[in-house]
This record gives structure tokens, sequence and C-alpha cells, in this order.
């Protein structure tokens, strides 16, 4: 009797071929040896059939098809791939095949493909099916996990939530796509000028996406800029030691709270700042204020798929659908584990044989000495005890950590060995002290009125030693200014009516911190200039394609926090293996256009227009919370506290709530003027940028 392996893939079979050891002759589509035989899906094999093959009446669209809700869904081989679906198919008939491994991916996707392909073969119901769960591909992660395989059974309500999520997708395209593509295709048509109408198309998590960006564009190109003066002082505690503080109307200014300020930094008018600075003139400031204090930063969670699409976004430009392609690809060369996770931190069952991994590294030349350093401090031995180990942050695989196994390492392109350096040295920072800072805050008076300035030096560098990566040599805020409105740092959360200079830490040398820490309460310092500086509130930042993957894992929320964003794990928008899937869909389909040079995303007119037809219509897709629960949802499915009937009653009821409303909506009320005053706002960047 022989035992099945089925992969996801013929590189995937491939290694558990070579990692059970036995002689395999190789056939159309499997590997057969005296005891195994090893085959593989190629992705997906099985896919959701067309309303049409339910009914032929339903390829027409029409408002009297819709919402069309099959009581039982149909499933049909994909064409393309149909070939090696009947291999795996008669392979899985074999009466000499008593035990089926399930060797696809180990995840959702992974579980759905087989389950797929199981129920289109009619598998016999007495044959042993065990479901193997790998974290990377390793030899010996490989034999454990065919070791420890469970009974498929386990994974039952992983399968119902694979299920319902296609369900949900497959519903929500095909009713609402349809609903407005009959509602408002042929206005939207009319208005761009286009030959034929052009679907509109609309999904669970993509519109919601769409409807982020759009917000965003809108509120940069709405934001009103308003001017305002600080006032800023130099000053010279001692020979060449001189900085620079600023002036604020706190409680005991003849300014407190006066209607000439803008804010507490800054006046209204240069005139009225330029008077105070005249009655400054000539005094010498004293300290009225000096602290000091040491603050440690420990070295970031680890990679979870999100984290590591927005930092190669910011550091080498490249699109979140590119990462995960680049890091799949270091997943099959055996160099990291499963990338496509949501979590930060280790097990506590690989953080006890996290000494197999560093050793594994210690064979790369570039990384020796940060080894022996973690060696030395031992603290390899204790990482279990930290929060870098967290079981309860967990569901279905740890952080993305190299995983020692260095051989393909030496073969890698240019861009795969960045992004494996970029995994390798954030998990050996984990390991490391944390960065060591001086921090002196001062306040400083003049007349009455009082100057502030914060200084920060690095007194031990810790994790940062290993952790320090280098961005691509070219200058991203200029490439950042190029985008119309967009301001520099484009990862990071604008805040409307803020300066981005307001309590700017001057980072200096710790000669120079420590000169200004010695500064006593008391202490008469000189003042050298006194001058004012325009500001500017600034509008909200655009995304980029790695913040915008972050606020996706937000559930709509760029949050940089880490810690905050741990808290509402499993709130997020669409899942770690879809984000990067679910933006290139909105690329390809024009909605949203990514500049390949700084990553910043911005929706195109026709995007602006699918937004406004949906928010007139279906607004409830726009809304990331509510998008997230579905999400949610699907998560309390795999828990078993909600049930697939429960689940599948209350997507019936949406989708049929939603598509009926819009049925019931008159065409194009008030959406051509919206259209207008978008369509202007494009011709003006257009005509702008043809005089650049």
């Amino acid at each position: 009797m022989y035992r099945l392996f089925i992969a996801e893939k013929p590189s995937v079979a491939r290694e558990f071929a070579k990692a059970l050891g036995e002689d395999f002759k190789k056939n159309d589509g499997f590997m057969i040896s005296v005891t195994s035989i090893v085959t593989w899906c190629v992705g997906h094999l099985i896919t959701m059939s067309y309303p049409e093959v339910y009914d032929p009446a339903l390829k027409k669209w029409s408002f009297d098809t819709i919402p069309f809700i099959p009581e039982e869904f149909k499933y049909e081989p994909i064409p393309d791939v149909k070939k090696q679906f009947d291999i795996v198919s008669e392979l899985l008939n074999r009466k000499d095949v008593d035990c089926i491994y399930i060797c696809t991916d180990s995840g959702r996707e992974g579980e759905y493909i087989y389950r797929l392909v199981d129920t289109m073969a009619h598998v016999p119901a007495g044959k042993t099916r065990k479901r193997v769960w790998i974290d990377s591909q390793t030899e010996d992660e490989i034999k454990r996990g065919i070791r420890e395989a469970k009974d498929w059974s386990e994974y039952d309500t992983l399968s119902d939530a694979a299920y319902l999520r296609a369900k949900e997708d497959f519903l929500m395209g095909i009713n609402f796509s349809r609903a407005l593509t009959l509602k408002y295709g042929y206005g939207i048509k009319s208005f761009l000028g286009e030959d034929k109408p052009g679907a509109v198309s609309v999904g669970r998590v993509m519109t919601c996406v769409l409807g982020m960006v759009v917000r965003r564009e809108r509120e940069i190109r709405n934001f009103d800029k308003t001017p305002y003066y600080r006032i800023l002082g130099t000053f010279e505690p001692a020979p060449e030691v001189s900085f620079e503080a600023e002036w604020r109307a706190t409680e005991g200014s003849r300014y407190f709270e006066s209607p000439l300020l803008y804010k507490e930094n800054g006046f209204k008018t240069e005139e009225n700042a330029n008077k105070l600075i005249e009655e400054l003139k000539g005094h010498d400031a004293t300290v009225s204020s000096a602290e000091s204090k040491k603050e440690k930063k420990k070295a970031p969670l680890l990679f979870n798929l999100a984290e590591l699409q927005n930092e190669c976004s910011k550091l080498f430009k490249i699109s979140p659908d590119k990462t995960l392609e680049v890091t799949q690809s270091l997943y099959e060369k055996k160099l990291v584990t499963y990338p496509r996770t949501d979590a930060r931190v280790l097990s506590t069952a690989v953080a006890k044989e996290i000494g197999k991994n560093l050793k594994g590294l210690s064979g790369l030349p570039k990384f020796r000495p940060f080894l022996e350093e973690i060696l030395k401090l031992g603290t390899y031995k204790t990482i279990e005890k930290t929060q870098y180990t967290n079981d309860k942050m967990i569901t279905d695989h740890y952080a993305i950590i190299p995983t020692g196994d260095i051989k393909a390492e030496s073969s890698l392109d240019q861009l795969s060995a960045k992004v494996y350096e970029l995994i390798v040295r954030r998990f050996l920072s984990i390991f490391y002290p944390p960065a060591e800072y001086l921090k002196v805050a001062l306040v400083l008076e003049v007349n009455g009125e009082k100057f502030y300035a914060n200084f920060k030096a690095l007194e031990k560098e810790g994790y940062l030693a290993v952790a320090r990566v280098k961005k691509e040599a070219q200058d991203e805020k200029e490439e950042a200014a190029k985008e119309e409105g967009a301001q520099p740092e484009a990862g990071k959360p604008g805040k409307n009516g803020e300066d981005p200079e307001e309590d700017k830490e001057q980072v200096g040398g710790l000669d120079f911190v420590n000169a200004i820490k010695a500064l006593k309460k008391g202490t008469e310092v000189k003042v050298t200039g006194l001058k004012t500086k325009p500001a500017e509130t600034k509008p909200p930042v655009r995304y980029n394609s790695g913040s915008l993957i972050i606020a996706m894992e937000g559930a709509g929320k760029l949050i940089e926090d880490e810690e905050l964003r741990a808290q509402i794990k499993g709130s997020g928008i669409g899942t770690s293996a879809t984000r990067g899937e679910i933006l290139k869909k909105l690329f390809n389909i024009n909605y949203l256009a990514n500049n390949s040079k700084t990553q910043i995303v911005t929706p195109t007119l026709k995007g602006e227009m699918v937004y406004d037809v949906v928010d007139a219509s279906i607004k409830s897709l726009l809304n990331p919370e509510l998008t997230a629960s579905w999400e949610k949802g699907l998560d309390q499915v795999v828990k078993g506290t909600v049930s697939k009937d429960e689940y599948m009653e209350k997507l019936s009821g949406y989708v049929t709530r939603l598509t009926n409303g819009v049925k019931g909506l008159s065409n194009m009320s008030g959406l051509n003027a919206k259209f207008r005053e978008a369509a202007g706002f494009y011709k003006k960047k257009i005509r702008s940028s043809s005089h650049d």
C-alpha cells in the first residue's frame, strides 16, 4: 500500500520527496517509490463556476436575475490545469493508496486548495487523510510535519472559513458588480468617453481600500494651509556650543492664550512675531528648567508579512506583491520560514530551539561578528521569556525568521539578497540589548518668555548595531515632492494643522548633549540670535504601498505603534496572504495608480468615479471597520464560536438587502456633478505636469 503526499507546487513536492529519502521515479505529474507517491497541485486546480453554468440565461446581466445566491455552489476544474487535476484525482482514488498526506501551504488558502480537489475527485470517505502543517521547508521541519500530522478533521473549521471567504467574494463580486454596472456603467462610460461600458468592479476588500485612498486624496486636495510664524532663538552656553530653542506662549507668558496667536508656538502675523523679538532683544537667558534622563529602546518585534512589505516599500521601493513574491522564493529555497503570517513573535517551542537557527547563520561571514556577540551575551537561551515569544499572539504561524539553512544564499539575486538580509538583521537584533539614549529637555527664560529645546544622543548602539539597513541611493524627499500635494516621509501618518518641525529633538553627539546636560537651573546663557520662521499647517500625507498595507492591517488606521497594532490583530482588512494581490488588482483595473519610484499610491479619475458610485449606493462597502468585521467573523468560524450556517445566513441577507437597494435607486442622481468636480482636478493636474 502507498502513502500519497499532495503538495501545492511542484517545487514543494520535490522537497518532500527529498525529505522522505526514498528512491523516486518521475512520472507525468507525480513521483513514485516503493512505498510513497508524491504529487502536486499548481496552485488552484478548481474554481467556482460562473452563474451561466447554473443557468445559461444568467450570462446576460439583468436586474431580473440578481440577487443571485445559489442554494448549492458549483465548482469545476480550471481548464488550463485540468490535466494535472485528472492526474491528482486518479492518484487519490487508487485502491492501493490508503493514507493521504495533505501538504498544501499551511494556511486557509492551502486548506481550500486541497479540499476542493478532494471534493471534485470524489475521494472515498474511508481513506485516511492527514494534514501536514509546517513553518519552513527544511528537511527537519518537513519530517516533523509528517511525523506529527493530524487527522484532517481537526482543520474542518479552517476549511469552513476558506469556503465562506470564497463564497463571500463570489456573491459580493457577482451581485454588487452587476447591480452597479447596470445602474451606473453607461453613465461612467459616457462621462469618460469610452467605446463600451466597462464593468464597475467592486469587492468586499478592494472597494474598501479604494475608499481609503480616495478619502485621503480628497483630504489633501481640500486642505487649506494656514500660515503662522514661529520664533527661534540661538543660545550659546559656552564657546563653540550653541543650539536653537523655540518660543512658546505657555502659562506666565504675556501672550498666553492671546488672540494674536495661531497656536501656542506661532503668531498669525509676522508683524506680531517681530514685535515680540524686539521686546526680547538685548536680554540674556536664564535656565529655568533642565531635565535629563536615560531612555532605552528595545529592538522591534519580528517581521510578519505586513511589516516586511512596509519596510521593503520604504527601503527598496518595491510593491507589496513583489515583496511577497521574493519572500515566497526565499521560503521555497529554505532560507526563511513561512511568509504569509500575521504573527510578529516566536512560539515557545521554536524559542527553545532557536540556537539551531543562529548556528546555521554563523556560516555567513557578514553576520558572524553579530553571532559571536550573541553567543557571548547568551541572550538566546532566555528569549522565550521575553516579549519576542508569545504563543497567544500566534494563530497559524510564527514570525518570518531565517531558518539557518544557508545553502541557497549564495545564489540569490540582488533584490532577494537584500530582503533576506533585512529579515536576518531584524531576527538577530532581538538577541541584542536595547539601544540607550541620553535625552535632555531644556527651558530657558528671556525677559519673562520661555524657550524650549529637546536634545537626544545615542549612548549605546545596542540592537542598532545589527538592525541598520541602508536605504536605496536616491533622494526620497525629492522624489516624493514630485507627486503633487505629497509630503516627505510618505509612510508616516499626516496630522492636520501641525508643523512637522514642532518639538523636534535635536540629535547631536554625546559630547554636545553632555555639555547641554551640564546646564543647571539659574545658569545664565548668552542669546546670540532671534528670528521668525514662517511655517504652515500640513495636509495628511498620501499612502505609499507599504503604509497602505499597514493601514489595511489596522482596519483602515495607519497605526505606527506596534503594541497598539498587536491589540487589534485579527481585525484587519484582508489577510497577510491577500493584501498585496488586492492592491495589484486595483492597479491593474486602473482604479489606483502606483508610482514605481516612490511607491506613492493615488486614485485615478475612474477610481474616484467608482468611489462616488459606491458611496451613493452601497456605502457600507467603504467602511473599514465593517469590512474588517467580516474578516473577524471568518476568524470566529475557525475558532468555532460562529457556525458556518450562521455566517452564511448573515452573508446572504447582507447581499440580498444591498443588491435590492441598488435596484431601487435612481440612475446617476447627483453623481455627474461629483464626476465633473473630480475631472476638473485631473485636467488641472495634467496641465500642471505638462509645464514641468
